[in-house]
C-alpha cells in the first residue's frame, strides 16, 4: 500500500486543500503503541487534530484497502496508509464532525463514527470528587452508560485502574479486538475513558488492562450494572426504560421513622423460594403470600451479582449489578415497585466485608492489589477464602459507599442489612497470633473500617430519609446503633445475636430441663435497650447441619409445633424488630438448601396450616398494637410481671406504647398446663385474650380462658391487681385491657 498522499477534491471541497500538508510524523514506537492499543492517551494522536491551518486525521483500520474521512460538511478526505493499519490525512480549514469509511477486499464497506474524535465524557467534577474519594453517585460516571454525546448515540466506558500502563475495552461490538478501542487515561486518580458510538444494549464487554509488568489481563467492569448469566463472566451494557410508580410509598417512607415503627421481616433466598421464577414472574405470588401473612417487609439475601450460587450471594463480584440469574435490572425494579405498591418494604443484604478471589473480577484488578488490602494480614479472610477491602484507600471506600447508595437510589430499596460487620471491626477477627498486626494505637480495632461504616451509614441516612441501615454484628461492640456524631457506627438497628443464641439454646432443651436454664430465656431483657435491636431467626440458623427451626424443637410432632408456636409468640412480643427466614412460618421440616425449593407440600397438613395462620395473626396483632413497637428502643416500653418462675418454665411481661396502653404476655415453656395460675396484672378489669397459641385453629389443644381474664384487686407479685388464669402447655397468651 502506497504511503504517498493523494489529493481528492469533492463537490464541496473547492475551497479546501486536501492532503497538501503531510501530517506530523510520529515516532515508530509511538505508532506501534497506538496500533497495538497500548498507548496511555491515544486520543492525543488519533482522531482529528489542528495542524498548519487545517486538521490532521489519524485512524486505525487494520486490513482495510482504503479509508476515507466523510465529514459532516460534505468534504471527503481520503487517508493514506502509514503503517501497521494506521491511516492519516490532512484538510485545510475548520474541523467537523465526521465518520470513517473503510473498504475491504471481498467485504462490504464499513462506515462508523470515530471514537477518538470525542471529548471526554467524564467532567472535572467527576475527576475531582473521585480523586477525593467523595463521589456519592460514582456509578453514574464510571462503568458503561448509554448517552447522546456531541449529537451521537453510544456508550461511554470508564474504569479505575491507577497502575495500568494501558486499558482497552473489548466486547461484542468490536469482535473482542482490543487495539481498536484503547482508552485514554484522564485526570490524576487513575481513571480511563472512551466513548464508543453506535454500541447498543445487551452487549457483553470486559476491560483489557496492561499491568505495570507489561502483562495483559482481562477484567469484568467493577461498576457494571448488568452482567452475563453466571457462569459466564462478562459485563453487559444496559439501558433502563423502567418508570417507577411508587411515589406514594416513597413520600410516606420519607415522613416515617422505621426505628420506632412496626417491622416484621420475611427473609428469603429468591432462587429457592419458587425455583425457576425470575424477578417479574415471582412478583404476584410473593406479594400475595407476604400480604396474607402480614409481614411489613421482605428481605432478600444478596441480589448483587455473584459467580457461585452456593455462596447465596455473599461473595459478590458485581457491587452495582443485580444478578442476571433472575432477569434484567428493570425486572428487579418491577418487583420492588410492585411490592411498594402493595405496601411492603424491601430490605436487601449488602456485603462490603469481603469479596472472592476470582481474577476476572476485582482481585488484583490492575495487576496488583487494588480493591483489596495489599498485606494478607489485612487483605485476606482466613475463614471464607476471600479478600478484604482496603478500607483506608479513599477510592475503595468511595466504591463501597456508592454501592450502598446505588441500591437505595436506583432500586428504591428501603434498607440495607450489612453482612459480617464484626469481621470488619476487628483486625484479629478469626486470626491467630502473628496473622494480624495492630492499629497505630496498638489496638485490635480496624480504624479504617470503622470510618468506612460511619461514612456509609451517615451518608445513607442523610440522602434517603426513612430508610434503615441494619448491622449483622455478633460481638459486644459498643455503639453500633449510636450516632456517628458521638462516635457510634450510625446503624439504625443491630441483629440481636445474643438473644438468638440463648433463646434457641433454651428451646432446644427438653421442657423437663428448661427450669435449670431459665436465664437463657430471660437474660436478653437485661440488655434489650442497649442498642436498637432486630431479633433474627435467619437462614444461618437452618443450614450446615443445624436443621430446620421445627426440628430444633424437642418432643413429638405435636410438641415440636407447640414449641414453635410459643417461641414465635414470645419473639413477637419481645422488644425488637422481627425477622424470620422463609419456610419457618409454616414449620418447614427439612434443613434449607439453595439447591431446591421449600417444603410447600407440608402445608397439606392442617397442623402446619395452623402454624402459618398463627404467624399471620402475630403479624396482624403486631401492626395493630403500638405497644409492641412504639417504645421498642426505650426501657419505658417494658415491665416484668414474672421473670423468676423457673420451676414452672413461665415468663410474663408487659409492653406499653407512648400512651401507656399495656399488652401482657404470658409464656409457658413447660409441657404441662398451668391451671388456676395466679398472675400479677397491671390493673383490675377485663383482659381480652387476643392471642392463644394453643387455640385449636392453630393446631393446639384448646386450653385457655374462654377469650378473657378478669383481674381483681388482689395484690400479688408487688402489684395491686392479679388474676387467676389458665396457661396452656407450651403455650403463649397475649392479653389486652378492655376499655
Amino acid at each position: 500500500m502506497s504511503d504517498t498522499p493523494k489529493k481528492r477534491v469533492t463537490k464541496k471541497s473547492a475551497a479546501r486543500e486536501i492532503n497538501t500538508v503531510a501530517p506530523i510524523e510520529l515516532h515508530p514506537d509511538h505508532v506501534l503503541a497506538l496500533v497495538e492499543g497500548r498507548h496511555p492517551d491515544p486520543h492525543t494522536d488519533l482522531g482529528q487534530h489542528a495542524q498548519d491551518g487545517g486538521f490532521t486525521y489519524r485512524v486505525i483500520r487494520p486490513l482495510a484497502t482504503a479509508v476515507t474521512i466523510q465529514r459532516a460538511d460534505g468534504v471527503d478526505v481520503p487517508l493514506s496508509h502509514h503503517s501497521n493499519g494506521l491511516w492519516h490525512g490532512w484538510v485545510s480549514g475548520d474541523g467537523s464532525a465526521y465518520t470513517v469509511r473503510a473498504e475491504y477486499d471481498g467485504s462490504p464497506d464499513f462506515v462508523a463514527d470515530d471514537p477518538y474524535r470525542f471529548v471526554p465524557t467524564l467532567g472535572e467534577q467527576d475527576l475531582y470528587l473521585w480523586g477525593e474519594g467523595r463521589h456519592e453517585q460514582i456509578w453514574k460516571a464510571l462503568g458503561s452508560h448509554f448517552k447522546e454525546h456531541e449529537g451521537v448515540s453510544g456508550v461511554a466506558f470508564a474504569v479505575w485502574a491507577p497502575r495500568a500502563q494501558a486499558v482497552r475495552v473489548v466486547g461484542d461490538f468490536n469482535n473482542w479486538n482490543g487495539p481498536t478501542s484503547a482508552m485514554r487515561r484522564i485526570g490524576s486518580a487513575g481513571l480511563w475513558e472512551i466513548f464508543l458510538p453506535g454500541v447498543g444494549a445487551n452487549q457483553a464487554y470486559k476491560f483489557e488492562i496492561r499491568t505495570a509488568s507489561g502483562e495483559w489481563v482481562t477484567r469484568a467492569d467493577p461498576f457494571a450494572q448488568f452482567t452475563e448469566v453466571p457462569p459466564s463472566t462478562a459485563s453487559k451494557t444496559v439501558e433502563s426504560t423502567f418508570e417507577w410508580t411508587d411515589t406514594e410509598w416513597l413520600t410516606a417512607r420519607a415522613a416515617s421513622n422505621p426505628h420506632n415503627g412496626p417491622m416484621s421481616v420475611y427473609e428469603m433466598h429468591l432462587g429457592s423460594w419458587r425455583p425457576g421464577h425470575g424477578y417479574r414472574e415471582i412478583a404476584e405470588q410473593l406479594i400475595g403470600y407476604i400480604t396474607a401473612l402480614g409481614y411489613t417487609h421482605v428481605e432478600f439475601m444478596p441480589l448483587a451479582e455473584h459467580p457461585f450460587g452456593g455462596s447465596w450471594g455473599y461473595q459478590v463480584t458485581g457491587y452495582f449489578a443485580p444478578t442476571s440469574r433472575f432477569g434484567h435490572p428493570d425486572d428487579l425494579k418491577y418487583l420492588i415497585n410492585e411490592l411498594h405498591k402493595a405496601g411492603i418494604g424491601v430490605l436487601m443484604d449488602w456485603v462490603p466485608a469481603h469479596f472472592p478471589k476470582d481474577e476476572w473480577a476485582l482481585a488484583n484488578f490492575d495487576g496488583e492489589p487494588l480493591f483489596e488490602h495489599p498485606d494478607p494480614r489485612r487483605g485476606e479472610h482466613p475463614d471464607w477464602g476471600t479478600l478484604v477491602f482496603d478500607f483506608g484507600q479513599p477510592q475503595v471506600r468511595n466504591f463501597l459507599v456508592a454501592s450502598g447508595l446505588y441500591w437505595l437510589d436506583e432500586f428504591h430499596v428501603d434498607g440495607l442489612r450489612v453482612d459480617a460487620v464484626a469481621s470488619m471491626l476487628y483486625l484479629d477477627y478469626s486470626r491467630k497470633e502473628g496473622e494480624w498486626y495492630a492499629n497505630e494505637y496498638g489496638g485490635r480495632e480496624n480504624l479504617q473500617a470503622i470510618r468506612f461504616l460511619q461514612e456509609a451509614t451517615a451518608t445513607a441516612y442523610a440522602n434517603y430519609p426513612g430508610i434503615v441501615m441494619i448491622a449483622e454484628e455478633s460481638t459486644a461492640w459498643p455503639g453500633v446503633t449510636a450516632a456517628t456524631s458521638g462516635g457510634g457506627l450510625g446503624f439504625g438497628m443491630k441483629w440481636n445475636m445474643g438473644w438468638m443464641h440463648d433463646s434457641l439454646s433454651y428451646m432446644e432443651r427438653n421442657p423437663a430441663w428448661r427450669s435449670h436454664h431459665h436465664n437463657e430465656i430471660t437474660f436478653s431483657f437485661l440488655y434489650a435497650f442497649s442498642e436498637n435491636y432486630m431479633l433474627p431467626i435467619s437462614h444461618d440458623e437452618v443450614v450446615h447441619g443445624k436443621g430446620s427451626l421445627l426440628h430444633k424443637m424437642p418432643g413429638d410432632q405435636w410438641q415440636k409445633l407447640a414449641n414453635m408456636r410459643v417461641y414465635l409468640s414470645f419473639m413477637w412480643l419481645h422488644p425488637g424488630k422481627k425477622l424470620l427466614f422463609m419456610g419457618q412460618e409454616f414449620g418447614q421440616p427439612s434443613e434449607w438448601s439453595e439447591e431446591r425449593g421449600l417444603d410447600w407440600w407440608i402445608l397439606d397438613q392442617p397442623a402446619h396450616q395452623g402454624l402459618a395462620r398463627l404467624v399471620g395473626q402475630l403479624n396482624s396483632l403486631y401492626k395493630a398494637l403500638p405497644s409492641l413497637w412504639e417504645f421498642d428502643n426505650e426501657p419505658a416500653g417494658f415491665e416484668w410481671i414474672e421473670g423468676g418462675d423457673a420451676q414452672n418454665n413461665l415468663v410474663a411481661f408487659i409492653r406499653r406504647d407512648a400512651s401507656g396502653n399495656p399488652v401482657v404476655g404470658v409464656f409457658n415453656f413447660g409441657g404441662n398446663p398451668l391451671n388456676d395460675y395466679r398472675l400479677a396484672m397491671p390493673s383490675v378489669g377485663t383482659w381480652r385474650e387476643v392471642l392463644n397459641t394453643d387455640a385449636e385453629d392453630f393446631g393446639g389443644s384448646g386450653v385457655g380462658n374462654f377469650g378473657a381474664v378478669v383481674a381483681e384487686s388482689v395484690p400479688w407479685g408487688g402489684r395491686d391487681a392479679s388474676a387467676v388464669i389458665q396457661v396452656p402447655p407450651l403455650g403463649g397468651l397475649w392479653l389486652t385491657l378492655d376499655k
